[in-house]
């Protein structure tokens, strides 16, 4: 028996239906049909009654179109149009502010188009930094305080000590096979007190002491031995909390041996590459603890560079990781208009390379400092050499700089071997 022919009702319903529908397999469901019976329609109704599809000038949701072919009769008029589609190109997501895009998953239906999309993301570096920062400040009420000292005398008024250290990077693992020298984190903080103890000793009696610690006091920033901007694996000694715990410890004391020297102390922890985290909350947290000590000053603003008065003196701190000796002169004047305008003597520190290197700019001396510690692993096998040191400076309010004392690793340990 034949099989009889498509009602023209069901062929121009099947037209219409794929007519008003995103894609064939929408309009089959809209019919209650399978996509087979569905094509079987399309093609008898072309076949029996001349019925056929609008070609679709604008693509199906979530495509595009990738070509396009059109046949002419012999007038030139437009017979047929083929237009070929494929998934559209999503725009680029861009992830809310502070953090980085890590992965995404998205979900596809059976003609690969997006459905449903996931995007992973984390905290970058800097975000990172002021989340502990809150912690720090959420904190700090509970934080013990440092009771006041007894303010030595006499002392020159006219006189400023800094006390300049940058690198000391705690928690680091160096071995003398490989580096020259051993380094961890019992020797850092063995050289770092008694360093001060020299220093302190060498320096002239001034009114005024400045702790410029120019950063990266803590080889690394996390329970992982990474540096957190770039992810690069560090040579590390002990855990981060008992690293944490040494760098208190070793700043408190100095900070006291200080104030048995000075009327005043100004203390820097300035940010870093290796430590911006850290940074942030050892200056939210030294500022709690000598909340009740009039005595001691903590710059506890949340910047990459920073600026102490001294009379007709300026003083401009920067790590060196985001500006070069070359060009920081001119982000100090210009952040600091007021000040720099209505000194005579201006001078900027900076870390960060473990070498020394001083210039002289038109607009201030700029000066680069190496570091007490021991070269890592990577500093040694890369040829990059350097003494090892840290600096006493002396500031007059009339005169800026009038006198500087240096004081290398070997020399601290030989001055402390003799003491015994």
């Amino acid at each position: 028996m034949a099989t009889p022919a498509l009602p023209q009702e069901l062929a121009k319903q099947a037209v219409d239906a794929v007519n008003a529908s995103p894609t064939k397999l929408a309009a089959a469901a809209a019919l209650n049909l399978s996509r087979g019976a569905l094509e079987g329609r399309l093609r008898a109704a072309a076949r029996l009654y001349g019925l056929h599809p609008t070609p679709r000038s604008v693509p199906a949701h979530g495509f595009e179109v990738a070509s396009e072919h059109l046949f002419l009769d012999a007038d030139g008029a437009v017979k047929r149009r083929t237009v070929h589609t494929r998934p559209a190109r999503e725009i680029d997501y861009a992830a809310p502010e502070g953090h980085v895009v890590k992965g995404e998953s998205v979900l596809v239906d059976s003609e690969n188009r997006v459905v449903q999309r996931w995007v992973k993301t984390s905290a970058e570096a800097e975000d990172a930094a002021r989340r502990m920062k809150a912690v720090a400040e959420a904190l700090k009420e509970k934080l013990p305080r440092a009771a006041p000292v007894k303010a030595p005398r006499p002392v020159n008024t006219d006189l400023l000590n800094q006390f300049t250290i940058t690198d000391v990077h705690f928690g680091m693992l160096s071995w003398r096979e490989e580096t020259g020298a051993d380094y961890d984190l019992g020797i850092a903080e063995k050289l770092l007190t008694d360093w001060f103890s020299a220093a302190i000793e060498l320096a002239p009696q001034a009114h005024t002491a400045v702790l410029a610690q120019l950063g990266d006091l803590l080889h690394h920033d996390g329970h992982e031995s990474v540096t957190p901007t770039h992810g690069h694996v560090l040579d590390a000694d002990s855990r981060l909390q008992k690293v944490i715990r040494v760098v208190i410890r070793t700043v408190r004391r100095v900070v006291a041996a200080l104030l048995a020297r000075h009327q005043h102390v100004h203390i820097i922890m300035a940010d870093a590459n290796h430590d911006p985290a850290s940074g942030a909350w050892l200056r939210e947290m030294f500022s709690a603890f000598y909340e009740d000590e009039p005595r001691v000053t903590v710059d506890s603003t949340a910047s990459t560079y920073y600026c102490y008065e001294w009379g007709d003196t300026s003083l401009f701190y920067h790590h060196g990781h985001r500006r070069k000796p070359a060009d920081v002169d001119s982000v100090f004047a210009g952040r600091w208009r007021e000040i720099y305008g209505r000194t005579r003597f201006s001078y900027a520190h900076l870390g960060h390379r473990h070498a020394d290197e001083l210039r002289s700019t038109p607009l201030m001396k700029v000066e680069q400092h190496e570091t007490l510690a021991a070269p890592d692993a990577y500093a040694a096998n890369g040829g990059w050499l350097s003494g090892r040191s840290a600096k006493v400076i002396t500031y007059s309010k009339t005169r800026g700089e009038i006198f500087r004392s240096i004081l290398s690793a070997e020399m601290v340990a030989n001055m402390a071997e003799a003491s015994k």
